[in-house]
């Protein structure tokens, strides 16, 4: 069976087809067509302008596309809010990470869904800290201590604190954008190895990055975007550092 026949076996987590998007006279998407298969690792890459973080925000429900359709597990969707798609089981982690610097890695990874115990509903701190434990154990997920704030982490444990917080929602779909910019070589390791891991468990990724050689290490196909439209598709057989720098920057 080829790559291809095999990619389309599998049950398609997310199906993106026509989607279009315009800002006044400015046609930032040209009718996109893509497709996300469970467990599948799509880097998605382009040069500036190139339509990237568009797409991801009409994924993300960001932006609401002027046409086209998407589909979610088979399903016909229409997000009118980033609510919307995390109810569809899509969690977005944006460059930002959007952590609380001032509260550490439990009360990060359960804001707002802490575990709470009598009448009054406090915080359940012994619950959480279990909770969390058990999740960063079952995500191979290690930092030096879960009592202090994660605005002292470094950049990397913030990277995969932030990603773990996602997954504790149960995504079908975990989108990334930029999650190894300005890290260094051990915590982009820890990175995508919790990428790969994350991918094991059957939860689509779609990685935005900048680091083509982060996108031979995880990635199953890649997506080159140009102008608003889907220039190429690579897969992993036949993806160089050489083929991708060529059709990102091709005229």
């Amino acid at each position: 069976m080829s790559e291809t026949q095999a990619r389309d076996a599998r049950q398609n987590i997310l199906e993106l087809n026509d989607i279009a998007k315009s800002f006044g006279a400015i046609r930032s998407l040209k009718g996109v067509s893509l497709e996300v298969g469970k467990g599948e690792v799509i880097g998605l890459v382009g040069d500036n302008g190139a339509g990237k973080s568009t797409l991801t925000k009409v994924i993300a429900g960001a932006v609401l596309p002027d046409s086209g359709s998407t589909r979610v597990d088979g399903e016909l969707v229409d997000f009118r809010s980033p609510g919307d798609a995390r109810v569809a089981g899509i969690e977005t982690v944006y460059q930002d990470l959007a952590l609380c610097n001032d509260l550490d890695v439990p009360s990060n990874l359960f804001l707002g869904r802490e575990p709470t115990r009598g009448p009054l509903g406090r915080i359940d701190r012994s619950k959480l800290r279990r909770e969390t434990e058990r999740h960063l154990k079952e995500l191979g997920v290690k930092v030096p201590s879960l009592d202090e704030p994660v605005g002292s982490l470094s950049g990397g444990q913030r990277q995969v604190v932030a990603i773990a917080r996602a997954i504790t929602f149960e995504p079908r779909l975990l989108l990334l954008d930029e999650p190894t910019a300005a890290l260094a070589v051990r915590e982009v390791n820890m990175v995508l190895k919790l990428i790969k891991d994350v991918a094991a468990n059957g939860v689509g990724v779609i990685l935005v990055t900048h680091r083509l050689q982060d996108l031979l290490l995880v990635c199953d196909r890649i997506v080159v975007m140009y102008e608003g439209s889907v220039r190429r598709v690579i897969t992993a057989a036949e993806a160089t550092l050489e083929k991708i720098a060529s059709a990102i920057t091709e005229d």
